[in-house]
């Protein structure tokens, strides 16, 4: 058995560190374009790169790669995501503790049909007024963050300056207040309201739980100790009596009802009657058994999982190596105006977020028999460039191979082979 008896409000600072640096993982990932989506383009961005659905192995590696550790996660410490990382528990507590401050202690604001409880020394426009502004800029805040999965850090900041950005959705203003107004209400009144009664995703998460996963253990053996005692219930924001949790229940691995027992007996030096715990939820045996027998279920569990995530990292490391920086495209110019059968457009995408140079060169045919329009293109980033190849009415009856090279600076290229048949 795993006992993981702390120092009180060990696991509080560091949940509050763990909420603060997801907070700034979740902007900086995208602003750094480690992973993003281009609605522009149509594409995801990993890595800096642009990655269309053709480049199969980055996006199926991906993918797989991150469920693997999202189904390992909830294996071995259940629901502790909504407790370290979930950004609707952050807002939440956050609106708690500023409703505590400034409405008192006690005050609540419940969606369960009672009055709002709030200290009658605290009940003042101004301090009403306080609470709600500080609700909506973080309601600003929080709506902004959705932003940076779309857009490039520099449109965002169009976008905050009210200046007019091509890449800017018309509407996007509206849709941000809108987005601001659900958020100001799920900050205001829902809460963890969300979290007890409608959250699927913890459902999600429960269908990988098992006796052997991280979960609230109390030693009933001291239970004289609880006979006038209701701290780790008070302590419990998610309204559960933490000594009594089972598999299936909205507890979520906080560890405040740990830090709130560890407190109370620090003051006798005794340690709490909760503790954290993996394995079976049985008594009487000892730490080391249990803490063994816990390890080979979770790694007889979690083997199969291992496996498919170490496929899923193969795949997407090879396609790291193979990724293509550009895409060539050959195809009949039969839409354009004035076009022959004789001619062909050509289409550089570039899928770097940075310019860059490709030569183009025709093989198959002499250069007396094509016309290019241009044999060097500064392809803009994430963007595309088309040319028109027009082949010779002079070429000799029959089929001709002619294959279009594109070549770019950095060592990238590419051949594109069209069959040309000259009726001359």
């Amino acid at each position: 058995m795993a006992n993981l008896a702390l120092a009180p409000n060990h696991y509080h600072l560091r949940r509050r560190a763990a909420q603060a640096l997801s907070v700034l993982l979740v902007v900086l990932i995208p602003a750094l374009g480690i992973f993003r989506i281009d609605p522009i383009a149509g594409a995801m961005v990993v890595l800096g790169r642009q990655i269309w659905f053709s480049d199969f192995f980055l996006v199926a590696g991906l993918w797989i790669l991150v469920v693997c550790m999202l189904v390992m996660l909830y294996s071995i410490a259940g629901t502790v995501f909504c407790g370290w990382v979930c950004p609707q528990n952050i807002m939440a507590e956050w609106a708690n503790f500023m409703t505590h401050k400034l409405l008192g202690k006690r005050a609540e604001v419940s969606l369960e049909g009672d009055a709002p409880l709030v200290a009658p020394n605290k009940n003042k426009a101004l301090n009403w007024t306080l609470l709600g502004l500080s609700f909506l800029l973080a309601a600003m805040f929080f709506a902004l963050i959705p932003l940076f999965y779309f857009y490039p850090p520099q449109v965002v900041w169009d976008f905050l300056a009210w200046q007019s950005n091509p890449k800017l959705a018309r509407s996007l203003h509206w849709i941000y207040a809108v987005v601001v107004i659900i958020i100001f209400i799920d900050i205001a009144i829902i809460r963890h309201f969300w979290c007890r009664f409608a959250c699927v995703y913890r459902v999600w998460q429960h269908s990988f739980k098992t006796r052997e996963t991280l979960h609230i253990k109390y030693d009933d053996s001291r239970a004289s100790e609880c006979l006038k005692c209701n701290y780790c219930v008070t302590a419990c924001f998610i309204d559960l009596d933490p000594k009594k949790t089972d598999i299936y229940d909205s507890c979520i691995n906080c560890g405040e009802c740990i830090d709130a027992c560890n407190k109370l007996h620090a003051k006798k030096n005794e340690p709490g009657l909760l503790t954290f715990e993996m394995g079976e939820r049985k008594e009487k045996k000892e730490s080391r058994i249990q803490f063994k027998n816990a390890a080979i279920a979770l790694d007889t569990r979690t083997r199969w999982v291992l496996v498919i995530a170490l496929m899923g990292l193969s795949f997407f490391v090879w396609g790291l190596i193979s990724w293509e920086p550009y895409h060539l495209a050959v195809y009949k110019a039969e839409g354009l105006k004035n076009a022959t059968s004789r001619d062909y457009q050509i289409s550089v995408a570039n899928k770097q977020y940075k310019e860059g140079l490709v030569t183009l060169s025709v093989e198959g045919v002499t250069p007396d028999q094509y016309h290019l329009d241009e044999t060097q293109v500064l392809v803009p980033a994430s963007a595309r460039h088309s040319l028109i190849l027009s082949l010779s009415p002079k070429i000799t009856h029959g089929i001709h191979r002619v294959i279009v090279v594109a070549k770019s600076t950095q060592g990238w290229e590419e051949r594109f082979p069209i069959q040309y048949f000259s009726e001359q």
